[in-house]
């Protein structure tokens, strides 16, 4: 533990290459099922939302995302196309769009996801309590900044 008070660029280079060899290999599991349905990393990040965020307007999804407009219409265009979200108007201020799952939209996340899973929760498995609770808290820690 003494060791990362001191961390050199050589250590980070390998702690980014890790993150980045795990994003790869966990989304590696979920693009077999992407390519079923002929959608991207892109729609898979924007189902994952949806499921996470019931209702979800588009001006939140685009906060989350962080990408532009132009960006975001695409992909939901392609899930439009796809049939597998649907909006509704929101009761105060029709101007606004939440944005849900529907039944096949389900279907294909937990599809992704069950996949995803069998690769995160065999990672956590085999940790102990606290390697679990110090690896999410340093998640949280590097996601905002």
């Amino acid at each position: 533990m003494k060791e990362l008070l001191y961390l050199k660029d050589a250590q980070l280079k390998q702690l980014i290459e890790k993150l980045f060899t795990s994003y790869r290999e966990s989304f590696s599991d979920a693009k077999k099922t992407l390519d079923k349905y002929t959608i991207g990393i892109a729609h898979h990040k924007v189902l994952h939302l949806l499921s996470m965020y019931e209702g979800i307007t588009i001006s939140e999804l685009l906060k989350k995302l962080k990408i532009t407009k132009q960006s975001l219409n695409r992909v939901l265009k392609d899930l439009i196309k796809l049939d597998v979200i649907f909006f509704k108007k929101d009761q105060q201020d029709t101007r606004i769009k939440h944005v849900f799952l529907n039944d096949k939209g389900k279907k294909i996340f937990d599809e992704v996801f069950a996949t995803q899973k069998k690769r995160i929760y065999n990672a956590l498995l085999n940790s102990s309590s606290e390697q679990v609770l110090n690896f999410d808290s340093v998640l949280k820690k590097i996601i905002n900044g």
